[in-house]
């Protein structure tokens, strides 16, 4: 019998905030995470802007040695998971490491490090002078790695790798592990450390980024006629998963329940979703097909939309055909016009977000969106403006789609 699956703990290092209370006061108060680029000298770039993390120091949360053999995206994915960790309270005490699990997920991984030691090398004499560190910090799983190791669980471990869908890839897993008794705890989500010359300059040179420089803090805007594209962003979102059973024999706090997670592929395009949202559409059904819904019983949705031209319009006429004709009560925000996409953590992050609208009644808004694209279906109900809403929710739904036409979608519900 399918085990039923809840989250028992978040953690949080965001554009916006460096734990969870922080995030939560500042995404239901439309604030914006963007500002110039201070990571390296982008003078000549074209896009000179993203949303950084704010006063953090790795040095605060963890020692020398940790910090010396690791990149940033995993000493993100440390400090988001000690906070999830503790806030579910879990402990080796009364546990067997082997119940406990890490799935966890980047996009691009050691970005930073890999950059760092081949600039090294072609400004050295071409002597290889590698640091021994350089593959271990690089590798994209040693994030789940060395979460594993700095709290010692022993059960399932390893990363997924599904371009911007990849923590909701990670949370679907963690869910499924879980749901066939495979685990008793894992511990999921996504870090990314993607503001480095290399990946700007990268996603610039296809007119993915958007270039406005003059007006960073409203350079996001999902739905926007006026969208020129996403802004980058970096950080690490944490979650707890947990066999309902086990969480409520410790007295757990729940904070939700998985109810249904799908993943499609668009087979169409190395980059750009399908024009009218097919792989996006059979991944939302399948997803609330599992959780038992239908699309009118969700509350609220967290759509991927980046605020790029096609990919904002195909995710809506997707939603919008869902939805058919009529009213209908599902309220849609994009909070990545406040928190940049986190690309491989972006998932993680907006799922969070998601719990805390649904644990708190308040529908985050989309903000710098000061009106409507005409290419979306009408029958949508896009929450704008800059302060969250008040609504009752149950049922919330978070999609996230990944170059190479990955498409990945969530659906939590509550206890």
């Amino acid at each position: 019998m399918a085990k039923r699956v809840v989250v028992t703990g978040l953690g949080a290092l965001t554009p916006i905030g460096n734990d969870i209370e922080t995030l939560k006061t500042n995404v239901f108060n439309g604030v914006s995470g963007a500002g110039p680029i201070t990571k390296f000298n982008a003078e000549k770039f074209r896009t000179r802007f993203a949303c950084e993390l704010k006063d953090f120091n790795p040095t605060d949360f963890l020692g020398r040695a940790d910090i010396k053999r690791t990149d940033m995206f995993t000493q993100y994915a440390l400090v988001a998971t000690d906070q999830a960790i503790a806030d579910a309270g879990i402990t080796l005490d009364t546990m067997n490491p082997f119940d406990i699990g890490v799935i966890w997920g980047t996009g691009q991984g050691g970005m930073q490090t890999f950059e760092d030691q081949l600039r090294e090398f072609h400004q050295g004499d071409g002597t290889p002078r590698f640091s021994p560190f350089f593959v271990p910090k690089m590798i994209a799983n040693m994030a789940s790695g060395l979460i594993s190791m700095r709290n010692g669980y022993m059960g399932v471990n390893y990363s997924t790798v599904s371009a911007c869908a990849t923590s909701n890839t990670s949370i679907m897993d963690a869910f499924n592990y879980i749901k066939w008794g495979k685990a008793k705890v894992i511990v999921t989500g996504g870090s990314e450390c993607p503001i480095t010359e290399g990946s700007i300059g990268g996603f610039s040179a296809m007119k993915a980024l958007s270039p406005r420089n003059d007006d960073p803090e409203s350079a996001s805007r999902p739905f926007d006629p006026e969208r020129d594209g996403f802004v980058m962003g970096e950080g690490a979102a944490a979650l707890i998963l947990e066999d309902y059973d086990h969480a409520k024999a410790r007295g757990a706090k729940i904070y939700g329940e998985v109810r249904g997670a799908a993943m499609t592929a668009d087979a169409y395009h190395i980059s750009a979703t399908h024009p009218d949202g097919i792989g996006a559409i059979e991944a939302m059904k399948r997803a609330l097909n599992e959780a038992g819904m239908d699309i009118h019983d969700v509350d609220y949705i967290n759509p991927h939309a980046t605020s790029t031209p096609v990919g904002d319009i195909s995710e809506m006429k997707a939603i919008g055909s869902m939805l058919g004709d009529g009213k209908n009560k599902v309220s849609v925000s994009a909070t990545k016009s406040m928190t940049g996409h986190l690309l491989g953590a972006a998932g993680a992050l907006e799922a969070i977000i998601s719990i805390l609208a649904m644990q708190n009644n308040l529908v985050p808004p989309t903000i710098n969106t000061r009106s409507i694209d005409p290419q979306i279906p009408e029958n949508i109900n896009i929450v704008t403006g800059s302060q969250a809403i008040e609504k009752e929710i149950n049922a919330i739904m978070s999609n996230t789609f990944g170059f190479g036409g990955h498409n990945a979608t969530l659906v939590f519900g509550s206890v």
